[in-house]
């Protein structure tokens, strides 16, 4: 081969994995305000007059929607199993979801009035290139949640084909003991996750039917298991009259330790939680989430605490997990039964990880890399790391390891709702330059597009809970002390300090290029509102909207309007 052919060659293959890459590049999509330069997609705009048609009842369904699912049943039987009694679950599990509420309403208004999404709203007290770190947090735990969900989901759908072929059971095992999982759970996995692939295709909207069929035989479900466990039980006060396992110091630090794993289950939503409220048609109807969530999620806690108390008259022992509840049930009326709750379970997780957590966590990717990801392409990207890579069953082998993995989550979200939730209300006062939070050299740049506040909050935040998450997982670390009891309070201490560090500092050293004396609002573009009345009402002090109109190109439009 001549010289001059070697050089051709490789020109051929250069161009050959150049025009690949280049497959992969989405078209690029005009937005209302960020630079021509900044690659972005309309997801990330300001939602539209239009698509804001969601109510306090929207809401209403998205929580029974959302809330109904396998881990929401089993973390009030898990504080069972490990000691506590009746009365203590559901103490935790509602002061738990009480304490959730708190960040999750105040999230919430930002983005009920701001009308943006989650990794937009951030940029405003993290910079606009350290926002992405707090979205990889929540992209990171959003993934951890479609993993442990699907797996769940496969569970359920071994209760429906064991119901009507028993011998499934029986298959043959061949895969060794250390990967944690057997043949026939990985077969259940299998037609599991090929199950749920086509539903995350479909945009959550256009499934509202599937979610309110969910709601009906997940509630439908977890009554009739609970009654007829109780039917099973004979007397029901033998299920009341279970004494805790635990006494002293370390009963207390367990309830707080349950409480926080509650709270730890919610905390994605109460960070993310813009990304729903950007749709209210007003800015009232979001705060009923916080009546919304407890009471639907302390109703799953008493019927799910009910079953399992039972479960110990009935069996000698605490079951924590529905689907190994139901299958104990024999004969033809209990595998009819078994395969109902399998069914209805199954149904609950799809649900869930279609509204909640893929398009969450695909919403992410799109944010991060909008070049290359559109919703589609990340859900089938998150769906295969979450089902696959991530291993579910090494994660939930135990209602201990539940629990940890729950509040794991928690410690690092907690300062990122903090500093979310103390920026918008605390230092800003509600009063954003939204327009400017689509510049990356604008006005919530800061230095080199991080707020360096923000970064010392969350390593203030985090760090002191680390040693604490450390010991949970293996106790060879042999914590001793107060460092211990920390982490048995990991999510308020990483909420609180949170917004103290980060409202202390930013008072001591206030950003004052980024204040702004009146909300400048999303709706300042030409086309979708008068213009000229926005800008009237919505000038700052240093006439930044008439600069982020000119940014845009719309000041001509204005003038013309």
């Amino acid at each position: 081969m001549t010289l001059r052919n070697r050089f051709d060659r490789i020109g051929a293959d250069i161009k050959a994995k150049a025009t690949s890459r280049s497959a992969w590049v989405l078209p690029k999509e005009s937005s209302s305000f960020a630079p021509p330069d900044t690659w972005t997609n309309k997801d990330n705009d300001v939602t539209p007059p239009e698509r804001r048609t969601w109510t306090a009842l929207t809401i209403l369904s998205y929580w029974f929607s959302d809330a109904l699912n396998m881990q929401r049943w089993e973390a009030p039987a898990s504080v069972i199993v490990l000691g506590l009694t009746w009365r203590e679950a559901i103490l935790s599990q509602t002061l738990g979801m009480i304490i959730v509420s708190l960040p999750m309403v105040f999230n919430g208004a930002i983005g009920a009035n701001l009308h943006v999404p989650y990794p937009v709203a951030a940029r405003s007290g993290f910079g606009f290139h350290f926002a992405k770190f707090a979205v990889v947090v929540r992209l990171v735990t959003a993934l951890f949640w479609h993993s442990i969900q699907t797996y769940s989901g496969s569970f359920a759908l071994t209760n429906c084909i064991s119901a009507i072929w028993p011998s499934y059971l029986d298959i043959p095992n061949h895969i060794p003991k250390s990967i944690g999982i057997t043949t026939q759970q990985m077969v259940s996995h299998l037609l599991f996750w090929s199950m749920q692939f086509p539903f995350l295709m479909i945009p959550p909207h256009k499934l509202r039917w599937f979610f309110i069929f969910k709601a009906v035989v997940v509630i439908a479900s977890s009554i009739g298991v609970a009654a007829g466990m109780v039917k099973y039980a004979s007397s029901s006060g033998d299920i009341w009259a279970q004494e805790p396992r635990v006494h002293g110091s370390q009963r207390a630090w367990l309830i707080m330790t349950t409480m926080m794993s509650s709270a730890g289950g919610w905390a994605t939503m109460a960070t993310n939680i813009p990304d729903f409220t950007r749709y209210m048609k007003g800015t009232k109807g979001q705060y009923w989430q916080a009546l919304f969530l407890p009471v639907i999620c302390t109703f799953l806690a008493i019927m799910s605490i009910v079953a399992t108390s039972a479960g110990k008259v009935v069996y000698g022992q605490y079951i924590w997990d529905p689907t190994a509840l139901a299958a104990k049930w024999s004969g033809s009326k209990g595998r009819t039964a078994r395969f109902f709750v399998g069914f209805s379970w199954a149904v609950a997780q799809i649900g869930t990880n279609v509204g909640a957590n893929v398009v969450t966590a695909a919403n992410d990717l799109t944010s991060l890399c909008p070049k290359y990801f559109n919703i589609r392409r990340g859900a089938v990207i998150v769906t295969i790391i979450g089902g696959w890579v991530m291993q579910p069953w090494k994660i939930i082998s135990s209602a201990a390891s539940l629990l940890t993995f729950m509040s794991g989550l928690a410690i690092f979200l907690a300062p990122v709702a903090g500093v979310l939730a103390s920026d918008y209300w605390l230092v800003r006062r509600r009063k954003v330059d939204v327009p400017g939070l689509y510049d990356p050299h604008g006005r919530y740049e800061y230095w080199h597009g991080v707020n360096w506040r923000a970064v010392v909050t969350f390593v203030v935040s985090l760090g002191p809970n680390l040693p604490g998450l450390a010991n949970s997982v293996s106790h060879s670390v042999g914590l001793t002390g107060g460092i211990v009891h920390l982490w048995d309070v990991n999510y308020l201490y990483g909420l609180f300090v949170a917004v103290f560090v980060y409202v202390s500092l930013s008072l001591i050293f206030p950003p004052k290029e980024t204040f702004v004396e009146e909300l400048i609002s999303g709706d300042v573009w030409a086309g979708t509102v008068d213009a000229e009345s926005d800008i009237i009402d919505g000038v700052g002090g240093d006439g930044s909207v008439e600069t982020s109109l000119e940014k845009d190109g719309l000041a001509g439009e204005s003038e013309k309007s």
